[in-house]
């Protein structure tokens, strides 16, 4: 459990920084698209005489104004097919009236059979429009809920207008100055920010005035377009993030360690929508790799980072189109290699902030496996720490037990079965298995806590000893005295087999007991 009211380290600015990576691939765009989108709009906004107490709104409003699109990919996916194109394709052109349903028409069923295209189209002609308000109605609500969760009170009336149009015919149905400025900055920033990235500034700017005064604010247009060179050379040239935020006063509020659970949370709970067979499968997997966590032995330090890690474990997914992880048959080659992907946009976006680190490489190995079969960099054995073996066979557990399009959900005795069989295989190994079967209520037989039979006191003081720890210190570290740590000492060469620290040392690095990413107090 964290300690409530403890600083995290973490900045609610830099963590939802970090999640509209994630975003930013739903929407079918390179990462940081979010994140220059703000830059541009803060640009605009600074011309315009922004409050200096909105402009955490600004930042707040452009990174998560996406976020409840993935509220909307199931419905999307099954009129649209690939999500993540339909929403690339969408910046070509101001979504409203006939161009909106044209467009919806051209996009009905993709990659679906004739039929399938003509059954798509028939029922955007039939419920279109009542279709197109609950997408949005979905999405607005969704947003919203994040914004709640992640105490941003401030900005959940604005994010409710992303789909408002200046001329007031967007939904809901209000325009002008009604619409709230941080919106109104990022409803044109979004879009100028594709448009100039494929096709230049020169673009950029005719599109945002072809649109002043319907999609977009006039004034918000007009001192974009006297600037839009320089506001473009902003956004490229400023790739360092971590600074930008650090130097914004504004965006300095810090979570307790309580709240960045809690935060940590909303993130797996959102990502999860993605798919209706997977809604709590984060938070599963969490709470499975922490329990497992603590029966091998791990220090609740540890324990903490692999709940953690389990929670954001599938953020990469929101790169991989919903029709391929929904799709009841094998994939094929092309969409295999997607899905693989997604551990590569994992470890991207969870690079930062630092303050996560250890809980983010725990989290990007959670698809590796002891044989090399994993992914997406084919660890093997030793180079997997406990910590990323245990969150492993906690994911796979977790979703055996979960219904899938390509089959039905097994029950906990057949995932036990399964994977023990992977061990067999070498996909796992022995001591993550049965610490998972264990934490999920399963029988292991006489269970070890960790390799050799070492118990969860064993494996510390062999962590300790291994990283240069006399008798004294581990006795110190364990509150116990010189006499009972030299006990234990004992104990664990005799099970493993050594007799000096160096080939104690070996076999925990063999074994992957040495995971720990911060340095023991010795």
């Amino acid at each position: 459990m964290s300690v409530v009211g403890t600083d995290s380290g973490v900045r609610v600015a830099e963590l939802i920084g970090a999640f509209s990576l994630a975003i930013d691939l739903g929407l079918g765009q390179p990462m940081e698209h979010v994140l220059r989108s703000w830059l541009i709009a803060a640009g605009v906004g600074s011309r315009l005489g922004l409050a200096s107490d909105v402009r955490a709104d600004l930042y707040y409003v452009s990174a998560l104004a996406w976020v409840g699109c993935v509220a909307d990919t199931p419905e999307l996916a099954s009129l649209f097919g690939d999500d993540i194109a339909y929403r690339h394709d969408g910046y070509e052109l101001d979504q409203v009236g006939l161009p909106l349903l044209g467009f919806m028409l051209r996009h009905a069923g993709a990659g679906g059979s004739a039929m399938q295209r003509a059954r798509a189209a028939a029922t955007l002609l039939t419920n279109g429009r009542a279709t197109v308000q609950h997408v949005i109605q979905s999405h607005g609500l969704v947003t919203a809920t994040m914004a709640d969760r992640l105490g941003l009170a401030t900005v959940r009336d604005p994010l409710l207008q992303l789909f408002t149009r200046y001329d007031g015919k967007g939904v809901p149905d209000l325009g002008g100055d009604a619409i709230a400025l941080p919106m109104r900055l990022y409803q044109l920033a979004d879009v100028v920010e594709v448009v100039q990235r494929d096709d230049g500034t020169e673009t950029a700017v005719n599109v945002a005035r072809e649109r002043r005064g319907t999609q977009f604010d006039p004034a918000v247009v007009d001192a974009f377009a006297v600037e839009a060179d320089e506001l473009f050379d902003g956004a490229t040239a400023s790739s360092d993030w971590d600074a930008l935020l650090a130097s914004d006063t504004s965006l300095q509020r810090r979570l307790s360690e309580e709240e960045l659970d809690i935060a940590l949370e909303a993130i797996a709970d959102f990502t999860d929508l993605r798919s209706r067979s997977r809604a709590g499968h984060s938070r599963g997997v969490a709470e499975l790799a922490a329990t497992a966590a603590a029966h091998a032995g791990l220090p609740q330090a540890e324990v903490t980072s692999v709940r953690r890690a389990g929670l954001v474990h599938d953020i990469g997914l929101h790169g991989v189109p919903s029709t391929i992880f929904e799709k009841p048959g094998p994939l094929s080659r092309t969409q295999w290699e997607r899905v693989r992907l997604h551990a590569y946009y994992r470890e991207r976006m969870l690079a930062r902030p630092a303050v996560l680190a250890r809980a983010s490489a725990v989290a990007s190995m959670t698809n590796e496996r002891s044989d090399g079969s994993g992914y997406h960099r084919g660890l093997r054995g030793p180079s997997i720490p406990l910590a990323g073996r245990l969150l492993g066979a906690a994911c796979a557990f977790r979703a055996m037990t979960e219904p899938r399009a390509y089959r039905a959900a097994l029950t906990p005795a057949q995932a036990t079965a399964e994977l023990r069989r992977d061990v067999r295989s070498g996909r796992f190994t022995t001591d993550a298995a049965d610490a998972v079967i264990s934490a999920a209520g399963q029988h292991v037989g006489k269970r070890q806590s960790g390799p050799a039979g070492l118990t969860p006191r064993e494996i510390e003081v062999l962590r300790l000893i291994a990283r240069g720890a006399s008798t004294r210190r581990v006795a110190e570290n364990l509150g116990v005295s010189v006499k009972t740590a030299g006990t234990h000492i004992e104990r664990i060469y005799d099970k493993i087999g050594a007799s000096t620290r160096s080939t104690a040392a070996l076999y925990a690095m063999q074994h992957g007991l040495l995971d720990t990413l911060e340095p023991l107090d010795l």
